[in-house]
């Protein structure tokens, strides 16, 4: 599976791609997308939502970035 990944990402011009790369971009999208860490993490079977975070790469800055523009009174 791993040389198959690695033609696709030579192909492609893709760096740096490894055996958790498709595990990694799943679960960036599937946070992105449903902002759900605690059932990202268990997806991942992880122990912590902050080791869900890390692996996946989401910064502090980025949590930060979130949480500035968050509102209960959106739309008010």
């Amino acid at each position: 599976a791993y040389r198959q990944l690695k033609k696709a990402a030579d192909f492609a011009g893709v760096e740096h791609v490894g055996n958790h790369t498709l595990r990694k971009t799943f679960g960036y999208w599937f946070y992105k997308a449903t902002k759900d860490i605690a059932m990202l993490q268990e997806i991942l079977n992880h122990s912590h939502p902050s080791v869900t975070l890390r692996y996946i790469g989401i910064t502090e800055e980025e949590t930060q970035n979130v949480l500035k523009h968050f509102s209960v009174f959106q739309g008010q």
